[in-house]
């Protein structure tokens, strides 16, 4: 059966995490993905927070399934005549370096447009024109900028970034988005183009609805958020500690034995109040006029879901979770990386997959998020460094033996 994106080449110039994320993506869906490295050092995250001495960390591997890679040095002649060819016979290139640093290597979006005018050429930057463009960014840095942090935590505490990488990965995401858009388009006009992503934009759309919040901010208080009726707003959408951010109130309780996790997120709709009640031992509160209606109850939020924990503090997660979901209250117990890594469920859909490495052994991996029917995910593992600069040299080059040689002695693979 054939991949959703077979007979597509993808020049990769991404290291770290942002692009990477894109292109293993793409792979993933069968895309041949062609991982230009510098010979002898590779990706920086190959040796960053390495487990194993001498052996690629898993922060290199768990990005970089699926690619080849080819060592090569773009600042000698002849690398920079390899990489003109790679520009020619590829179908996408993406990148994530430094603001202008492809232009001042002499290839910029005219001159690839000249060397392939159906070329995609995709970037990460931290930034969209303006006053930030020319910054460098990181994962915690986009969120601060995009508005993560400052509508993440609890009020009376700083700022909070979150564990999930939706500055980086999130914006790898949306670039491979651009690309196959990009992909479709090209098929209608014989045309390729620029994708661009800034990974302060990225945060700032997975943060719309507290640019909802921002504006209904002018009209009262947000009477969803912990803070009413007894805290203070300002003139900025406020840290909302757990609260659901929707219209049904939701809230972190405990469970037992009472460990670091041992904890379930609890939402109140309108038609769980009266199984809730009757769960818990207070069928007095059902009808009574304090805390029938959702509006009577939005005051002493913090009550309702201290009842609810009175009682989930008696059962383990996953006991109060088979039991309020049969009364369709909705719930999600918190679960460990250890946890997940375990499931058994993730490991029969590829969520999270085992893969054998030369060097590293077994280990373990996010496999890929989005399933299709008649292109199914085979994770391969990350290549070695330089691994395939032969074979990519022969087959989409179409070097001999002898240039190949020839290449190496110059230093530029």
């Amino acid at each position: 059966m054939g991949k959703a994106l077979d007979g597509v080449r993808i020049l990769d110039m991404t290291h770290v995490q942002s692009g990477p994320t894109c292109t293993q993506l793409l792979a993933w869906f069968g895309a041949d993905v062609i991982k230009v490295e510098r010979p002898g050092v590779g990706d920086a995250t190959r040796s960053q927070l390495r487990d194993i001495p001498d052996v690629d960390s898993l922060y290199f591997t768990l990005l970089n399934h699926n690619k080849r890679s080819l060592t090569l040095n773009t600042k000698s002649e002849r690398g920079r005549q390899i990489f003109t060819e790679l520009i020619r016979r590829c179908d996408v290139m993406v990148e994530n370096f430094a603001p202008g640093a492809l232009d001042r290597m002499g290839f910029t979006w005219e001159r690839i447009q000249e060397l392939n005018p159906r070329m995609i050429y995709a970037s990460v930057k931290g930034f969209g024109p303006g006053p930030y463009e020319d910054c460098k960014v990181y994962e915690n840095a986009a969120q601060c900028t995009g508005g993560a942090a400052s509508t993440t935590g609890f009020d009376d505490g700083p700022p909070l970034v979150t564990g999930a990488q939706i500055g980086d990965t999130g914006t790898g995401l949306n670039v491979a988005i651009g690309i196959l858009a990009a992909l479709i388009q090209r098929e209608q006009t014989g045309r390729g183009q620029r994708v661009t992503c800034a990974m302060q934009d990225g945060v700032l759309n997975l943060c719309r609805v507290k640019m909802r919040d921002q504006q209904r901010l002018k009209h009262g208080p947000l009477k969803e958020y912990p803070q009413y009726p007894n805290g203070s707003f300002g003139d900025a959408v406020p840290r909302a500690g757990n609260a659901s951010g929707g219209g049904q109130p939701g809230w972190v309780v405990q469970c037992a034995p009472g460990g670091p996790n041992d904890y379930i997120y609890v939402i109140i709709q309108s038609q769980g109040w009266e199984p809730l009640m009757k769960l818990i031992g207070r069928e007095d509160l059902i009808e009574h006029p304090d805390w029938a209606t959702p509006q009577a109850r939005l005051p002493k939020l913090d009550q309702c879901f201290a009842l609810i924990e009175k009682w989930t503090k008696t059962k383990d997660k996953f006991e109060v979770m088979n039991t309020l979901n049969p009364l369709d209250v909705p719930c999600g117990p918190i679960l460990s990386m250890k946890e997940l890594a375990e499931e058994p469920s993730l490991r029969a859909t590829g969520t999270v997959v085992e893969v054998d490495h030369p060097t590293r052994g077994p280990y373990l991996t996010v496999g890929n998020p989005i399933k299709l029917s008649d292109s199914p995910t085979e994770v391969a593992r990350s290549p070695l460094l330089g691994e395939h600069t032969e074979e990519i040299l022969r087959e989409v080059v179409g070097y001999d033996d002898n240039e190949i040689a020839a290449a190496r002695d110059e230093g530029a693979i």
